[in-house]
């Protein structure tokens, strides 16, 4: 009796940590593929942060299947709405930090600091 308690248990707790280790990996990130890349997906932008040099070209690209759009706070560019996979491109000739969010889902934010 006792052996089947214990094995019963071994099995419960060895699922139960099976079961965690599922959900703590969460929906796996979207990682660029390119240099200078943004990936969309997920509802995020990837990486969130990039920092570049003057004369660089970065590129968007929506990985969702949702239209996503590429808006700069300070109105220096914006993007059609961006169907999955679509892209998106702008080059940096300026030094700055340029903050950057989704038209369509305001809360998708990052920041592109170009030295």
């Amino acid at each position: 009796m006792l052996s089947t308690f214990l094995r019963r248990a071994f099995v419960l707790s060895v699922g139960s940590g099976m079961l965690i280790a599922a959900l703590a990996t969460g929906l796996p990130a979207a990682q660029a593929q390119e240099p200078n890349e943004i990936v969309i997906k997920n509802f995020m932008f990837s990486p969130m942060s990039l920092t570049v040099k003057a004369g660089t070209t970065v590129t968007w690209k929506n990985m969702d299947g949702e239209p996503h759009s590429v808006v700069n706070d300070a109105g220096m560019f914006r993007s059609a709405a961006l169907d999955q996979n679509d892209m998106y491109q702008f080059k940096f000739d300026k030094p700055g930090v340029y903050k950057v969010f989704c038209g369509i889902h305001p809360n998708m934010k990052a920041t592109i600091t170009v030295q």
